[in-house]
């Protein structure tokens, strides 16, 4: 049996439509039945070549997020039976055949049930956001209600997660964000700071007194880490899944604060700690469920025929929200 996928025979080639052989669910696998598959920046570096942490050898099929419908069960899975619905961040990394096609064999310990009020195209957005925030606020910084969070870049695929999650646990929440995003972080619980116009030394003053805030979380690196450095409280802590670079350490060391890195890939890469992915799904679903966790969605519609525009769509930066990729 065959299925059509969306092959790159090279990097930063075209994405082909080829007819290739369906995948079988190995030992502790499922197939499922791809509904969509949720694009992130990641994956436009992957496709470039360009992200060495993130190797994934040619020819490769892209997609690291997807939901879809378990139609098959490998031996020894008892906790997915077929025709549920199911979501993870499954593959399109290390070798790991990815979401841009109808069928892919998946480790079920990376996946969980859908959430039942989430479109398909809802739960395939979440994935790798909501693992990477998750890691990052609960695993690392353990935060604590009525703690104080800056996200910074509360707009983006990663920070709008992080948002809503610190909210859920009860924090207060701030965000940096640019002027035409600050309805949108505003609705989702945090307030907008316009980092264009404060410096960090002024908005650490204005909001918090000059204190800090107890946790900052860091979707975008570079400068703005070192910025998280600069507005952590003194105990405080940083996270950030995009920690490389060379930072000085200073402004951290003297606030006495700590920092953690968050590699989202590692269970992928290594084969290592997968439960802990379907875990942390497990409790995006109750989240979903109890309605503090939702994905903005660009509104724009894109199929394998049209991925080609998806993926100029991330590079460009004119993506409002995620871009996902109906596949069935």
């Amino acid at each position: 049996m065959t299925m059509q996928a969306l092959v790159l025979n090279r990097y930063n080639g075209p994405l082909e439509l080829t007819e290739i052989s369906m995948p079988q669910a190995a030992h502790g696998q499922v197939r499922v039945r791809i509904a969509a598959s949720g694009l992130n920046l990641l994956d436009t570096k992957i496709r470039a070549g360009s992200a060495a942490h993130a190797k994934h050898p040619l020819p490769l099929l892209l997609g690291i997020d997807m939901a879809g419908v378990v139609d098959a069960i490998g031996p020894g899975v008892t906790a997915f039976k077929v025709g549920d619905e199911v979501y993870g961040m499954t593959g399109g990394v290390g070798g790991i055949q990815g979401s841009l096609a109808q069928y892919a064999a998946v480790d079920a310990d990376l996946l969980a049930i859908k959430p039942a009020n989430l479109s398909m195209r809802e739960a395939a957005a979440l994935p790798l956001a909501f693992i990477t925030s998750y890691s990052g606020i609960v695993d690392r910084a353990r935060l604590q209600a009525g703690q104080t969070v800056l996200v910074q870049g509360g707009a983006g695929g990663v920070g709008h997660i992080s948002v809503q999650l610190a909210r859920a646990l009860g924090a207060q929440v701030f965000t940096t964000a640019s002027s035409r995003d600050h309805d949108l972080v505003a609705r989702l619980g945090a307030t907008p700071i316009d980092y264009r116009a404060q410096s960090v030394e002024q908005y650490v003053e204005s909001l918090t007194q000059g204190a800090g805030f107890d946790l900052v979380v860091d979707t975008v690196g570079g400068p703005t880490l070192d910025a998280s450095f600069a507005a952590v409280k003194h105990f405080g802590h940083v996270v950030s899944a995009l920690g490389w670079g060379t930072h000085s350490l200073a402004p951290l060391s003297f606030r006495e604060a700590t920092y953690s890195g968050v590699f989202t890939l590692y269970p992928l890469l290594t084969g290592l700690q997968r439960a802990h992915h379907g875990e942390m799904l497990r409790e995006a679903t109750r989240l979903a469920e109890a309605g503090k966790l939702m994905p903005n969605l660009d509104p724009r519609r894109f199929d394998l025929g049209s991925a080609e525009r998806a993926y100029v769509a991330i590079t460009d930066a004119t993506a409002r929200g995620k871009i996902v990729v109906d596949v069935a």
